[in-house]
């Protein structure tokens, strides 16, 4: 612990000195709360609730995905300039390193949500459930963030190539973005369209805000992330994290070793 803290200090020093990394994996999920729940409220309807407070819970699972390139960027930049080999001749466990990554970065995600939550309030969007449910919701954002955290790890740990890097998490954030319920809801969707997007780990995370926040009714259907959404968010990081972690401290001591 007292090595991931130290390290979590040097990282968090870095963004002090450089808080531009705020800023970009803020930026887009500020402008989607903009443009779709100011802008474009006034055109887009959903049933049982207004459109800004629906948006809201997928433009904060955006910051998450977010987080990936920003992560994986920082992980294969600090490969390139040899700080991880600077890291491996001292006395402290490989495992802190990372740890450290992950804690620092989850530190800048808060940060960013903070920013798209004052966005949203201005922009109309509310709180409608209880203290409780408004702190769990949040935890849950940033559990699933967290978990994000890990994948942009193993991402810059497995490519390195800063261009390809860039390329596969810009995909990702609108692969992962757009075929879920973050900005509409899913009954329009062809079958099995529909099946997978509802699986996507990111409608589960951002229905089961809007339930704990009662932000919009529960959408309907038949499968388990619809009918069960924290539930379902909660096994489904569960399981991302106990399989990501370990692939991404194997990934590192294999690139520390070259």
């Amino acid at each position: 612990m007292s090595e991931v803290l130290a390290l979590t200090g040097r990282q968090m020093t870095h963004l002090r000195r450089t808080p531009e990394k705020i800023i970009s994996v803020s930026l887009t999920p500020i402008a989607m709360v903009v443009i779709l729940g100011y802008l474009f409220a006034s055109v887009i309807s959903v049933k049982g609730g207004e459109y800004h407070d629906y948006v809201m819970a997928g433009v904060f699972a955006q910051v998450g995905l977010a987080c990936v390139g920003a992560t994986a960027l920082g992980v294969a930049s600090d490969l390139r300039a040899g700080l991880t080999d600077r890291f491996r001749s001292m006395p402290i466990s490989r495992a802190s390193v990372l740890f450290a990554y992950t804690v620092a970065d989850l530190v800048t995600a808060a940060a960013a949500m903070s920013a798209v939550a004052g966005i949203g309030l201005l922009v109309g969007w509310r709180i409608h459930g209880g203290f409780l449910e408004a702190v769990a919701g949040f935890a849950l954002l940033l559990g699933f963030t967290y978990a994000m955290l890990w994948l942009g790890v193993l991402i810059g740990l497995a490519m390195r190539n800063m261009e390809a890097i860039n390329g596969v998490t810009a995909l990702a954030l609108v692969l992962f973005s757009f075929l879920s319920n973050s900005f509409m809801p899913l009954r329009g969707l062809p079958g099995w369209l529909r099946a997978v997007a509802e699986w996507n780990p990111v409608s589960s995370v951002a229905e089961a805000c809007r339930v704990l926040w009662g932000n919009a009714p529960a959408s309907a259907g038949a499968s388990l992330p619809v009918r069960h959404p924290e539930l379902a968010s909660v096994l489904t990081l569960g399981v991302l994290l106990a399989v990501v972690v370990p692939l991404a401290l194997r990934a590192f001591r294999s690139a520390a070793a070259r």
